[in-house]
């Protein structure tokens, strides 16, 4: 099968970026795959952080995308259209995280389906996580180009339904990263930081915004001297929000805040120092961080947001909280460090890992193209 995947890949740094990769990858295992990105993703004006794109530091997966899309130059769709056709794909797949790109994305998926290519589009969000007027309108027009989705959580798949209600999809975990490096030894890897081995580290990791409740994790540390904060991430947005309440709750020695992308090859040394990772998260739909996680073995404390819950509860990978606050968190905390020595979550992780591969998420794309085809052929 020839498969035409658009969406952001390298030179373009991130979580989506990253997801493409490894998808991309497991679907050239058994199919002739051509990926293609944006010439210009964001306007520079737009992007909240240092750069969009990867930096010579960093050992990200250098995927051979053609850079072919201006995301905000209608030209563009037209020219992207025609280079992507001229490869005659099968099935065409694009990722859909924001309402943003709706517009460039819907218009060249669109441009497919006249010429009788199966669009199917991997659903990071339906709803944004900070929704602005017009964003449904601009969804549905994306959605209404695709034959088929890929939700990753029951929350996806329920914004889905409720704006293209004959939406055709499936259902797949979002899949662990396995392309960070290997896990090191805690106490080496402690050493990097300057860490001191019997403290009680819990890393908080990805890129700050305000959704993702670092502010909840910061207050809910008050008054512990047993545990030390590890922040991996760079903010979006002012820096000094957080700083004051770290000042504030007196929690300046024991809190080491790393406001920075985190580069792939250094990922491994912020999970393999923690004990645990938390997610204080506001809202979300499902998250790679968990992923990440759970390929270092590292328990997870969350919110009961999206579909966080899913890919932790049931396999008791750690510990899932009601409601975003701060009390209850503190509580989690707690809990955590008193039971973690009778709960084996690490072998837990280890056999829940099979049920999130890449090569099995390729594989149900590939399943329900056949069906999509099988579909439109009635």
């Amino acid at each position: 099968m020839k498969i035409a995947y658009l969406s952001a890949f390298y030179p373009y740094r991130g979580g989506i970026a990253q997801f493409n990769a490894a998808l991309y990858r497991a679907l050239e295992k058994s199919h002739d795959i051509k990926a293609f990105t944006y010439s210009r993703q964001y306007p520079g004006f737009l992007f909240p952080g240092t750069t969009q794109f990867v930096t010579d530091n960093d050992s990200a997966d250098k995927i051979p995308a053609q850079r072919i899309l201006d995301s905000i130059n209608p030209l563009t769709y037209c020219t992207a259209s025609k280079k992507i056709l001229a490869e005659r794909p099968h099935l065409f797949i694009s990722k859909y995280w924001m309402p943003f790109l709706a517009p460039s994305l819907g218009w060249v998926a669109r441009s497919m389906k006249k010429h009788g290519v199966i669009n199917i589009s991997v659903l990071g969000n339906v709803t944004a996580h900070e929704p602005r007027t017009g964003d449904s309108q601009l969804t549905k027009f994306f959605l209404n180009q695709f034959d088929g989705f890929v939700a990753m959580a029951n929350e996806v798949r329920d914004d889905l339904m409720e704006l293209k209600p004959d939406a055709k999809y499936i259902y797949h975990h979002h899949p662990n990263y396995n392309h960070f490096g290997n896990k090191i030894d805690k106490q080496t890897a402690r050493k990097k930081f300057g860490i001191s081995p019997d403290k009680k580290v819990i890393l908080f990791f990805g890129l700050i915004r305000k959704y993702k409740g670092l502010d909840i994790l910061l207050e809910a540390l008050k008054n512990s001297d047993d545990y030390y904060l590890l922040i991996a991430g760079e903010v979006y947005g002012d820096e000094i929000f957080y700083q004051e309440i770290i000042k504030r709750n007196n929690l300046t020695e024991k809190v080491q805040f790393h406001n920075r992308y985190i580069p792939d090859n250094e990922v491994n040394e912020f999970f393999s120092a923690s004990d645990v990772c938390v997610l204080p998260y506001r809202t979300a739909t499902q998250s790679g961080i968990v992923g990440v996680s759970y390929n270092f073995e590292l328990p997870v404390i969350s919110t009961d947001i999206g579909g966080l819950k899913e890919v932790i509860e049931p396999y008791n990978c750690g510990i899932v909280i009601t409601k975003p606050e701060v009390h209850l968190l503190r509580a989690a905390i707690d809990k955590y460090f008193t039971e973690n020595k009778l709960i084996d979550y690490q072998t837990n992780i280890r056999q829940s890992i099979k049920y999130f591969s890449w090569d099995n998420l390729a594989k149900e794309i590939e399943n329900f193209y056949i069906e999509l085809k099988e579909h439109n052929r009635k």
